[in-house]
C-alpha cells in the first residue's frame, strides 16, 4: 500500500512538473537577458501576450535587447507575478527560475537612495528619474515586498533573494518619506517623477509638468498602509489623506464618451460628484494640466482638443482611499 502510494505522488510529482501555462511560456519568450521585461520591442511595437508567437515575431523578439527593460505601464511587475501564480499551479520550476530573475532585475535598477527609475539600464530622455507615474515604483516595490515576505504565492522565492528584497523594501520606503512633497513644511502628497539625484520632483512628458500627481500618490498611501506603523508612516499617511479631503472637488463628474471611435473627455456639473484633477500646481495647489508643446495651462477648457481627449485629467481617485480604505487603516491600528 505504502509503495502504491509513494508511486502514485511520484507519477502525480512528474505530471505537474510537465504542466505547462501558455502565457507563462510566452512571458518567458519574452524576458530579456538582464531579467526584465519591455513594453515594446524593437521596432515600437506593443508587447501583446494575447498575439501568437511565429517565426516573424519570434525573431522581434530575440532581437529587442535589454534597454528596452522597464517598470513602466506595470511591466516586469505583470510578467513576476503571472510567472509566480503559474508556479504556484503548475510547480514548473522554469517558472520561478525566471520570475526570480526578474526580481533580481528589480534589485539590480533600485537606486541607492531606494528610487527606482522608469527603464534600466536605458537612461535616455526621462527614462533614470525616479518614477511613481502609472505606479511603476509601487508596483515593483510590491513585488519585492511580497517577496520579502512569502506573501500572494511568493512562498518559494529563495531566502537569498526574500532578504535582499527585505532590504530593498526599506530603502524603498526611506524614499517615499523622503520625496513626500512639502509645503511650509507640512506634508502633501507626491509628484509624478523625481530627479534621481536631488529628489527633487521633475517633469517627464512635454504635458506631465511638475506637479503633485494624484493617482499616484493614492497608489502610494496604499503601499504604506500595507507597512507596520511607524511615526514617520502614520504621519505620512494621514497628511496625504488630509490633503486628498481638503483638495476634492465637488460638484463636478468627468465623462468619456465615443465619437467615431474616438475617445471624448468632458468635465460637468453633476451635485453629486466628487473628484480631483490629475495634477495640482506644486505650490498653490491649483489643477494644472499640460499641453503638448509643453505649456500650462489652469483652465481645463484652455488645453488642445487633441490633449484634452488623449489623457485622463481628473477622476474618483481618492473617493475609497478616504472614505473606506483609511477608516479601515485606521481601527486596524486601533486610532481614534
Amino acid at each position: 500500500m505504502k509503495i502504491s502510494i509513494a508511486i502514485l505522488s511520484l507519477a502525480s510529482a512528474l505530471y505537474f512538473a510537465q504542466v505547462k501555462d501558455t502565457l507563462a511560456e510566452k512571458m518567458l519568450i519574452y524576458q530579456l537577458p538582464n531579467g526584465g521585461w519591455g513594453k515594446q520591442l524593437n521596432d515600437k511595437s506593443v508587447v501583446d501576450y494575447n498575439v501568437p508567437i511565429d517565426k516573424a515575431l519570434l525573431k522581434k523578439i530575440k532581437e529587442t535587447g535589454d534597454d528596452h527593460a522597464t517598470i513602466d505601464n506595470n511591466a516586469t511587475s505583470r510578467e513576476i507575478n503571472a510567472l509566480i501564480k503559474a508556479y504556484s499551479e503548475t510547480k514548473n520550476s522554469q517558472y520561478l527560475k525566471a520570475a526570480e530573475k526578474g526580481i533580481s532585475y528589480l534589485l539590480l535598477m533600485q537606486y541607492k537612495n531606494g528610487g527606482f527609475p522608469q527603464y534600466y539600464p536605458n537612461t535616455g530622455l526621462y527614462r533614470k528619474q525616479i518614477t511613481y507615474n502609472d505606479n511603476a515604483m509601487i508596483n515593483a516595490l510590491t513585488v519585492l515586498y511580497n517577496a520579502a515576505e512569502g506573501k500572494n504565492n511568493f512562498d518559494g522565492v529563495s531566502p537569498a533573494l526574500k532578504e535582499k528584497s527585505k532590504i530593498a523594501v526599506q530603502k524603498g520606503i526611506e524614499c517615499i518619506l523622503k520625496t513626500q512633497v512639502l509645503q511650509k513644511g507640512i506634508p502633501t502628497i507626491w509628484g509624478d517623477q523625481y530627479n534621481e539625484i536631488t529628489l527633487q520632483p521633475d517633469k517627464a512628458r512635454a504635458f506631465e509638468p511638475v506637479s503633485l500627481a494624484t493617482a499616484e500618490s493614492v497608489g502610494i498611501v496604499r503601499f504604506l498602509m500595507m507597512q507596520p506603523v511607524t511615526p514617520e508612516i502614520e504621519k505620512s499617511i494621514e497628511s496625504a489623506v488630509t490633503w486628498f479631503k481638503q483638495h476634492k472637488i465637488e460638484g463636478y463628474s468627468y465623462n468619456v464618451t465615443k465619437v467615431n471611435g474616438k475617445a471624448v473627455r468632458t468635465l460637468a456639473e453633476d451635485k453629486n460628484s466628487v473628484i480631483w484633477a490629475r495634477f495640482y500646481d506644486i505650490n498653490t495647489n491649483k489643477p494644472l494640466f499640460g499641453d503638448r508643446d509643453g505649456s500650462v495651462k489652469y483652465d481645463y477648457n484652455e488645453v488642445s482638443e487633441e490633449r484634452r481627449n488623449g489623457y485622463s485629467w481628473f477622476g474618483d481617485f481618492a473617493d475609497k482611499l478616504i472614505n473606506k480604505e483609511f477608516p479601515k487603516w485606521l481601527d486596524k491600528n486601533k486610532k481614534v
